[in-house]
């Protein structure tokens, strides 16, 4: 069945990690994101890929080339981002007459469920949460979706919309007719209603899912990832080195003496950790990324070519390509009054859900010797600190 990724979009939420990169685009482990994605699709029967996207398209096209996983690749344009309804339409012409799936490219779903999904179209995907309201809530019956409301005050069901669609071909005849919504948007769910109401749409519950669309979720996905993974060590580690556990060392990674690894942790081709560096469980230091002298690294994620030198901490963080870290740079990631650290995004204060988090920097960024970052803190993309400054809000970047 013919598989649309939607990869078009700039995800604002995300910034300053996407300031000149897609969100879709961000690593998970040893892949990009919407890779997951593309993977799952594929062990759950995707007979072809099309890729819509827009917002630095060539990151997307350049890594999927023409062909992923032995399955054909296609791209459509989005030119401008004016929702998931828009998003398909721009597809279209890939699709032809028979039954297609839609999946998000920036969330995250096992490939059991979605084989479920696929097998059982037309189809939701649907997951069960405590508090629906924020999401689409889906009425059922029976295993039959009657009708989904978007974020009710009084939700008819806890069964909530992932964006994991399996619709049939008819469901491109109701493109046309969606209207613009109050956010200025054209929702897909908009023509999945129509489908509801002339044919049976089963909801189909989804063991894993996760959308990742802030910072704090990508590292959440990294931290998912680093869950399934077993010791493999291929690449030069110093005798005196330790790695404790379910550590991945690819080939071309150096790990230097006095350094300790605990896993899980994966460390990519071209990295190097040490000398004594300590890099603590559910860390990604991605390729080319170096770690240098009495640096500590814990549950965070650097991404290919940042460098943190030495005698630094960085915690339950997200570094952008090639940031660099002056000596004795420390990161905070705990609250003094124990609450969950909050994180500005798009102009607003937003609750991470989480006691421990770090800091967000932006490719480029670089901080001078002993700066301190405080929890919460985002530095954009190609920003400054200066010698000794504590920095206790976010810094823009000449990027942003």
């Amino acid at each position: 069945m013919r598989t649309v990724i939607l990869a078009a979009g700039e995800g604002t939420r995300m910034r300053p990690l996407t300031a000149s990169y897609p969100k879709p685009m961000l690593p998970v482990g040893d892949r990009p994101l919407v890779a997951h994605t593309a993977g799952a699709a594929v062990d759950a029967g995707a007979s072809e890929l099309v890729f819509v996207v827009g917002y630095e398209a060539d990151a997307v096209r350049e890594y999927f080339g023409s062909e992923f996983e032995g399955v054909p690749v296609k791209y459509a344009v989005q030119e401008q981002q004016r929702g998931t309804a828009d998003a398909v339409r721009a597809a279209r012409e890939h699709l032809g007459e028979s039954p297609f799936v839609v999946l998000n490219g920036d969330d995250l779903y096992d490939a059991d469920s979605l084989s479920a999904l696929y097998a059982a179209a037309p189809a939701v995907g649907a997951v069960e949460v405590e508090d629906p309201r924020p999401y689409g809530v889906f009425d059922v019956e029976d295993g039959v979706v009657t009708a989904i409301t978007e974020k009710p005050d009084d939700p008819p069901s806890n069964l909530v919309n992932i964006g994991a669609y399996a619709f049939p071909a008819s469901a491109l005849d109701h493109l046309d007719a969606v209207e613009e919504s109050e956010r200025g948007e054209y929702e897909l769910t908009d023509a999945l209603a129509a489908v509801v109401e002339e044919t049976a749409v089963e909801a189909v519950d989804f063991d894993f899912w996760t959308g990742v669309g802030r910072p704090w979720e990508l590292l959440e996905a990294n931290e998912w990832f680093l869950d399934s993974v077993e010791r493999d060590v291929r690449g030069d580690v110093h005798p005196d080195a330790a790695l404790r556990g379910a550590v991945v060392v690819e080939d071309g990674a150096t790990i230097d003496a006095g350094v300790v690894v605990e896993g899980p942790a994966l460390i990519r081709s071209g990295a190097s950790v040490g000398p004594n560096a300590y890099v603590r469980a559910k860390t990604v230091l991605g390729e080319g990324v170096h770690v240098g002298h009495g640096v500590e690294i814990k549950n965070s994620v650097l991404m290919a070519g940042a460098t943190v030198g030495h005698l630094s901490y960085v915690g339950d963080s997200v570094l952008g390509r090639d940031v660099n870290f002056g000596a004795g740079t420390v990161v905070a990631n705990l609250r003094h009054d124990d609450g969950n650290v909050r994180v500005q995004v798009k102009g607003d204060s937003v609750d991470t859900g989480r006691r421990k988090f770090g800091v967000v920097v932006g490719d480029g960024a670089k901080t001078g010797i002993d700066t301190s970052l405080n929890a919460g803190v985002k530095l954009g993309a190609d920003a400054r600190t200066g010698p000794g400054e504590t920095v206790t809000r976010d810094v823009d970047g000449d990027a942003e």
